[in-house]
């Protein structure tokens, strides 16, 4: 596919997110639940996540934002779902890398549709929009990792 057909398929995927956001809701009996800011333009979000055991048995987020943050977290919800913390957590370090533009990652077939924030790369301004909801995620689940019956890890930013 040219790149100019697959740079206007990922725009598309963002706008389909950002316009129809999946799993846009508070979600009740969450295990835990962290609150994500971008000061540099006014993201705001929550993500809550049911953890079963050590399995993510549903993920939810709410907030308000920009495209790329909003079709981001939605993305993330149903990319992590079903998985395990260790795979959770290995997806967000490879959309971390995916957005930063880190050196020798490509936008990797294995990802799906998540391979539409590789063009962030292109537009540092934007790398903490398309990283917020992950960064919460992450650590969502680190407070639950470390107990307590709902923990909430806080306000993050991302670096």
């Amino acid at each position: 596919m040219a790149d100019a057909a697959l740079d206007a398929l990922y725009q598309e995927i963002i706008l389909d997110h950002y316009r129809r956001p999946r799993n846009f809701r508070p979600l009740d009996g969450a295990t835990c639940t962290a609150d994500g800011k971008n000061p540099n333009c006014g993201d705001a979000l929550t993500v809550w996540l049911k953890l079963d055991g050590d399995r993510v048995s549903d993920v939810t987020f709410q907030g308000v934002g920009c495209a790329i943050s909003k079709a981001s977290a939605s993305l993330m919800t149903e990319a992590i779902k079903g998985k395990t913390r260790a795979e959770a957590v290995a997806l967000f370090e490879q959309v971390r890398a995916l957005v930063t533009g880190e050196a020798g990652t490509p936008a990797r077939k294995d990802l799906g549709q998540l391979r539409a924030l590789a063009g962030v790369s292109r537009f540092p301004m934007r790398v903490k929009c398309a990283s917020l909801a992950w960064h919460a995620m992450k650590s969502a689940m680190d407070g639950a990792a470390g107990g307590g019956a709902a923990p909430s890890a806080g306000r993050v930013t991302p670096p």
